[in-house]
């Protein structure tokens, strides 16, 4: 693992947190609590001992005040070790809760418009795909499987340190066929509705929109006219590669077990499994379910579909 995987592992930098944080604390409360409460008592036995033989002169002594900065003082825990206490549940609770539960993400680009847009700040459920490790992403308890239409986060294949997210299209075993920019899983046509064309911001062009009906799960997809079903030139070498069929109107994969066929609703502004292949079963990060803020707009706020 190089350092800019670990640079970009952020649930490594959590665990590494956590695990010294916890150290810390750990040995101050069960070893050096009690080293300085000993060293308290030894210093506060002796400032006695000198006070009642001060007493036992004649010497008049008050040594309340004092006492009791001696033993505060002596008691205080060093700021390395306070601020180590203070971080280490903080740090313990957001690894917990983003490593089993609930991730929060930002959408980085333009690849699966219009469902989400540029800046909007996602939460992916970490736990409905299955109970995993956190850093080595290892599935220890099995829950559901990705179905067809869900919008998932995985890591990408080519490059651990990046998160992607697209759409599920074909689960193990589905036989998928893109041509002249329409899909059929399984011998089966998708369904498509054409709808009012759409206005891409970042390239002030207007996109031909469509509600897509796969297998059951209705989503809106853009295509560009101007664009190739394929850009062949793009297509990367990868695993099971030979269970893919390329040509210029399109293409027709077989997804092999335990992985699954990947693309963005942006179809002509997205690298996908058309391009980089399959993903493995144990890149899966989680399901994006949640926009729960845009800058931009408000009213981004809500479900995905």
């Amino acid at each position: 693992m190089n350092l800019q995987v670990i640079l970009g592992n952020f649930a490594l930098i959590l665990f590494i947190l956590m695990v010294v944080t916890g150290v810390i604390w750990f040995l101050d409360v069960f070893y050096l609590a009690k080293q300085r409460r000993a060293a308290a008592d030894r210093a506060l036995a002796e400032y006695d001992a000198r006070n009642a033989k001060l007493t036992a002169d004649g010497i008049k002594v008050d040594n309340q005040g004092n006492r009791a900065a001696i033993e505060a003082g002596l008691l205080r825990q060093p700021t390395w070790i306070e601020y180590s206490g203070s971080f280490f549940p903080v740090i313990a609770l957001v690894f917990f809760l983003r490593s089993f539960l609930y991730e929060p993400f930002k959408i980085p680009s333009s690849s699966m418009v219009p469902t989400l847009l540029v800046g909007d700040l996602i939460l992916v459920n970490k736990f409905t795909y299955g109970i995993r490790l956190p850093v080595i992403n290892q599935k220890i308890i099995q829950i559901n499987d990705p179905q067809r239409g869900d919008v998932m986060v995985f890591k990408y294949p080519q490059d651990m340190s990046q998160d992607y997210i697209k759409r599920v299209i074909g689960v193990p075993g589905d036989k998928i066929t893109y041509e002249n920019k329409r899909l059929t899983v399984n011998g089966v046509e998708v369904k498509y509705t054409a709808l009012d064309d759409y206005l891409d911001d970042e390239h002030l062009v207007y996109n031909k929109q469509y509600t897509e009906n796969l297998t059951g799960v209705s989503h809106r997809i853009l295509n560009n006219e101007a664009a190739p079903t394929l850009n062949l030139e793009g297509v990367k070498q990868f695993p099971y590669s030979e269970n893919c069929t390329y040509r210029y109107e399109g293409f027709t994969c077989v997804v092999p077990a335990g992985n699954y066929f990947m693309m963005g609703d942006n179809r002509d502004n997205s690298a996908d499994s058309r391009y980089w292949g399959f993903v493995p079963d144990k890149n899966i990060v989680g399901k994006a379910f949640f926009v729960w803020l845009n800058l931009g707009s408000w009213r981004r706020i809500g479900t995905i579909h």
